[in-house]
């Protein structure tokens, strides 16, 4: 069984939602409403290659991507031959799909994953049976923006209001004209290894960019006009799961969810190269 490293937090009250009303109007992130969780310990970082490899010896689980035989690579990253590429995003052409792309091969099978890096082309059910075998559960929508807050109440990052204190990038995104040019001024293109960054106030590494975190809730864009105050748990039902906290592909041109009040989804069956998972344990 794999150790998580855990912050400990007392829970409370906050305010959760977009303070500066920043958010897309189709993503929901208001209004501003008080929320309360109790307390819980969640892991310091995303769940790692190395971490996720525990769990697939001791189960011979098998992702849905790799089930399915393919997952969806961003287009720079891609480590495969050309017959590989089995498909094109018409939304999103940036996004291949990649046979043989999993969380062992995340660029697709040219490609190794690092074992310190953040475990990829995980679909949420996937995490939610790393979870069942860990005894452990995905965070609520609710504790992850708590925890990513880091007790900072109404700031834009998880680290204040400006994007590059001192003139560092403190988180892994996109730096240059998306979607052809990063930069790379961050030093990745893709994932960094978990830690890469600083911690926010609660001891929590990267939950900013780098890769995007399932939560346990069903997303609905109007959630939060009706959310309960104490522990709220989402809505009953739903076709998509939030995720949250962005990835190394986001920028203010294309996808502003860095901001710790950002928020996302997709359905529970899909996966990528710039999504995982961190855990709770109550």
């Amino acid at each position: 069984m794999p150790d998580h490293d855990q912050a400990l937090l007392a829970g409370g009250r906050f305010l959760m939602g977009d303070h500066f009303d920043e958010g897309y109007p189709a993503d929901g992130e208001g209004p501003v409403h008080a929320v309360r969780v109790a307390p819980f310990a969640i892991d310091t970082t995303t769940v790692t290659v190395a971490m996720f490899e525990s769990f697939v010896h001791a189960t011979a689980y098998a992702t849905v991507a790799e089930r399915e035989g393919s997952s969806a690579v961003f287009h720079q990253a891609v480590a495969a031959r050309r017959a590989d590429i089995v498909g094109v995003d018409p939304v999103a052409p940036w996004w291949l799909e990649v046979r043989g792309a999993d969380w062992r091969r995340p660029h697709g099978p040219l490609s190794e994953a690092e074992r310190d890096h953040p475990v990829v082309h995980v679909a949420w059910e996937d995490a939610m049976a790393y979870c069942a075998w860990a005894g452990r559960r995905l965070p609520t929508e609710a504790e992850w923006e708590y925890a990513a807050r880091g007790g900072l109440e109404g700031h834009r990052f998880a680290w204040g209001d400006e994007l590059r204190p001192g003139g560092r990038w403190p988180c892994n995104i996109w730096q240059g004209p998306f979607p052809h040019t990063n930069t790379a001024e961050d030093g990745w293109l893709a994932t960094a290894p978990v830690r890469s960054y600083p911690p926010n106030a609660f001891g929590l590494y990267e939950v900013a960019g780098n890769v995007w975190e399932w939560c346990a809730d069903w997303f609905a864009a109007d959630y939060y006009a009706r959310s309960p105050a104490d522990s709220p748990q989402g809505p009953a039902h739903g076709e998509r799961r939030v995720m949250r906290g962005g990835s190394y592909l986001c920028h203010a041109s294309y996808c502003h969810r860095y901001r710790v009040a950002a928020r996302s989804s997709n359905t529970p069956a899909s996966s990528s190269g710039n999504c995982g998972f961190r855990t709770v344990q109550a």
